[in-house]
């Protein structure tokens, strides 16, 4: 038994090969604290892998807490905000991310050094909302501590216009951005925005006709489908591939009253949308219905010459709600995930958007004015020329 011993044990290493056909002396004898080690459960390679997950554990007051990836349910309303994209490094320009990293590291979900790098807790959103718009539906994925009542602390660390509503454990190699298959936006509008241009805009008796809003929806579907839309951003180009688009759904809802004015609801549901896509098919719309362009514009705007498309406001735009429809089928009744549905959040979400979202697109609206500022300017755009002929008669491409 020693000459084998020595036989095995000359070679580099020894500890290597010796393990699992003689042992070490100590554990041989199964004394020493080698030997307590690989004896229990919890030996040595458990001390190895508490050592290297414990610096992934963390929280408030010394426990520790594991670290996993989830999603959040988010609501906010934009109004002052920069968008829902964090800017390192443009304090002065505050976006919703920045409020909600903040919060994460006070509510002691993250660590600090995660706020300044977010690519260490792998953050994602499903959409970079624009600048005043808000959301109702949002989803971030990311990789928090595991903390005791985790919704209520982050929501304690957070203004009221910004709240997360819901919470679930997902793989760990989920995205926001890349497992969503299609997002919905509304869009809450006075409906004064389809009077006759012809007509005083700033009439708040104004009232929708059935026969207008027919025309409306008829319009709106002809989206439907993948097109070209190249024309509804300033990002792309005519023959850019990532142009083309794919809308399912798009139409608007019956009017409503609301503090003496009526509005309507442009409810949008694609598989992803480009810089200002949605506000320009919107403007579209509008700038038809009132008479500035005819419909032909609609067809034309998918072609490869440039179409001068006006830009809705962006104050009464909303991120409804993201679908993970592709996920939910393959891990949503794995027995282990939960499938991304919120129906259990959906009192909340109409809630926070009653008394945020939709209380504040209203009263800025009343008080700014910015459909009805807008709509004077739909006089500006040429509608049936293209952008060669405006260079050509020296006035340039109108400003959207």
């Amino acid at each position: 038994m020693l000459k084998l011993r020595q036989l095995f044990c000359a070679v580099p290493n020894p500890r290597v090969v010796c393990r699992g056909l003689v042992g070490s002396p100590g554990e041989m004898a199964g004394d020493g604290e080698a030997g307590k080690r690989s004896a229990e459960p919890g030996g040595a390679q458990s001390a190895e892998k508490r050592l290297k997950t414990g610096a992934e554990d963390g929280g408030e007051d010394g426990r520790r807490f594991p670290k996993r990836k989830v999603v959040l349910l988010m609501a906010y309303s934009g109004k002052g905000y920069y968008g829902m994209q964090r800017n390192p490094g443009c304090s002065h320009f505050k976006t919703i991310e920045d409020d909600l990293v903040a919060a994460l590291v006070r509510a002691a979900c993250i660590p600090e050094n995660h706020g300044d790098d977010m690519k260490k807790m792998s953050f994602q959103r499903c959409a970079r909302t624009d600048k005043g718009v808000s959301a109702a539906g949002q989803v971030v994925s990311l990789k928090v501590w595991l903390i005791d009542d985790i919704l209520a602390k982050i929501n304690s660390e957070l203004p009221p216009q910004i709240r997360v509503l819901g919470f679930k454990r997902v793989t760990g190699g989920f995205n926001s951005k890349n497992n969503c298959d299609a997002r919905t936006y509304s869009y809450l509008l006075p409906t004064v925005a389809f009077k006759p241009k012809d007509h005083a805009q700033d009439d708040a008796s104004f009232s929708l006709d059935p026969a207008t809003l027919q025309k409306v929806n008829r319009l709106f579907a002809c989206y439907k489908g993948t097109h070209n839309f190249h024309n509804f951003t300033s990002q792309k180009g005519p023959r850019d591939p990532s142009a083309k688009r794919y809308i399912t759904q798009m139409s608007c809802s019956e009017p409503f009253l609301r503090q003496g004015a009526e509005f309507a609801v442009i409810t949008v549901r694609g598989q992803s949308f480009m810089m200002h896509q949605i506000r320009k098919m919107i403007g579209l719309v509008i700038a038809v219905v009132k008479g500035y362009a005819g419909e032909e514009v609609l067809e034309r705007s998918w072609g490869e010459e440039k179409v001068d498309v006006p830009k809705a406001p962006g104050l009464g735009l909303v991120l409804e709600r993201v679908h993970f429809d592709r996920y939910n089928k393959r891990f949503g009744g794995d027995g282990v995930h939960e499938a991304l549905e919120w129906t259990a959040e959906e009192e909340a979400i109409a809630a926070f958007k009653e008394e945020h979202i939709y209380t504040s697109i209203i009263e800025t609206e009343r008080q700014e004015k910015s459909m009805i500022s807008w709509l004077a300017t739909l006089s500006n755009h040429s509608f049936d020329t293209t952008s060669t002929e405006l260079r050509r008669s020296g006035d340039g491409e109108q400003v959207t």
